[in-house]
């Protein structure tokens, strides 16, 4: 038997048991996996350090921050643990209740999905935040990570596990798959046996590899080629900080910018701030005939461009004409993901809201928000850009599914 059944069969096992957990257990779980981090932060970045050195020369300093941690990520993972523990656990929640003619007493509550198999790249604090809230929420997890992050995957889920044998929890509840054999990966994708749901973390090729594969139910975390569109009433300083921000802040996540969009009535003005501003912080500027007719020296954007997550210090600047053609090119190149307008104009704002297909729709804000935490989830296992069962930052309550109770005194039909 192999690593990946034998480690489905256990989360399975182990899945009703989990399913009863107590919420003060599980919220001690939490704290106590907190405080290991904070007291194992240097055995944890000693770990990281040996996943750096392995693919410092084949990974973009974008990923390669994707993949970095340091005191302030270990502090923001235990600080997510005791967010978490702050949550309302959803297990047995009460949706709606409510009698029947009949007299039949009917409950809508949430319960947990069962096994949960997390798929995911390079981000270590994936492992932390897929478990936290995966166990919070009365489930067993199998966590896949990428062979970038080998060493400080395998030590964070030592402390785990750590944590759940200390409060009496069963230390299957959570599995991690070592071996990176790619046809294992394509096993796990198919165990509809022991798994009932399946997340997948990472670039637009991981995602659509699971959805291509996959035999059990997906929830699909998606691409962010995320735009800011700065349309003509905008407040030209307050979109600058909004782009660079988005843009700048952490490139190689999924709710940074990638395509900014600038009203044609004010390009020249909002250009001669943004242009100057990106190529101080060393972002490559992909530009459209008209922006490019404006700064020669830029690069001319092609279609690809336009279609294009670069997760990377790199930008595509269009000018269009108005909020349709803004509108037009988002819904065209758009993954619905997070897209933003910046303006002062609150019938452009509603407009652009109500029209806008994505998980995420800003007015005057930066696109990085689309995130677990920033939405006070405690953290999320991933952004969810599909419509069913799930979308948007995923959180305890995306962990669930449905039961109902019902209670009669003799009824039949």
């Amino acid at each position: 038997m192999n690593e990946v059944r034998n480690k489905a069969i256990l989360a399975r096992q182990v899945s009703l048991e989990m399913a009863l957990v107590s919420a003060e257990v599980k919220n001690a779980f939490l704290q106590s996996l907190a405080t290991l981090l904070r007291e194992h932060s240097e055995f944890i970045l000693d770990e990281n350090e040996i996943d750096i050195q392995n693919n410092q020369e084949r990974l973009s300093p974008a990923l390669i921050d994707r993949l970095r941690l340091n005191e302030n990520r270990i502090e923001a993972m235990a600080k997510g643990c005791e967010d978490i523990i702050a949550l309302n656990d959803p297990n047995g929640s009460v949706i709606e209740e409510f009698t029947r003619p009949n007299g039949l007493d009917i409950q809508k509550i949430r319960v947990p999905l069962g096994v949960i198999a997390m798929i995911y790249e390079a981000r270590p604090n994936v492992t932390i935040d897929a478990a936290a809230l995966c166990l919070k929420a009365g489930n067993a997890v199998i966590l896949r990570g990428g062979k970038e992050a080998y060493h400080s995957n395998k030590y964070l889920v030592s402390l785990i596990k750590e944590a759940l044998t200390r409060n009496a929890i069963s230390p299957d509840s959570v599995q991690f798959i070592e071996d990176n054999d790619r046809t294992l990966a394509l096993e796990l994708m198919q165990d509809r046996e022991h798994i009932d749901v399946l997340i997948p973390r990472g670039s637009a090729k991981l995602i659509q590899s699971v959805i291509e594969n996959a035999k059990i139910p997906v929830l699909e975390t998606g691409v962010g080629n995320c735009h800011i569109y700065v349309e003509q009433s905008a407040d030209l300083r307050k979109a600058l900080a909004i782009v660079i921000n988005a843009k700048c802040s952490r490139p190689g996540v999924c709710n940074a910018a990638e395509k900014c969009l600038v009203d044609q009535s004010i390009a020249p003005q909002f250009l001669d701030l943004l242009i100057p501003a990106l190529k101080e912080t060393n972002v490559e500027i992909r530009a459209c005939a008209k922006t490019k007719e404006l700064y020669p020296d830029l690069i001319l954007a092609s279609t690809e461009d336009w279609e294009t997550e670069y997760l990377d210090l790199i930008i595509g600047v269009k000018i269009v004409n108005g909020l349709q053609e803004a509108i037009e090119h988002i819904q065209k190149y758009g993954t619905k993901h997070s897209e933003s307008i910046v303006t002062q104009d609150l019938s452009a704002a509603q407009r652009f809201q109500k029209e806008i297909d994505a998980a995420a729709v800003y007015v005057n804000a930066s696109t990085r928000f689309t995130d677990g935490s920033e939405f006070g989830y405690g953290a999320e296992i991933g952004i969810s850009t599909q419509k069913l069962h799930a979308r948007g930052p995923m959180g305890l309550n995306e962990l669930c599914t449905i039961k109902y109770l019902i209670h009669g005194d003799g009824q039949v039909r």
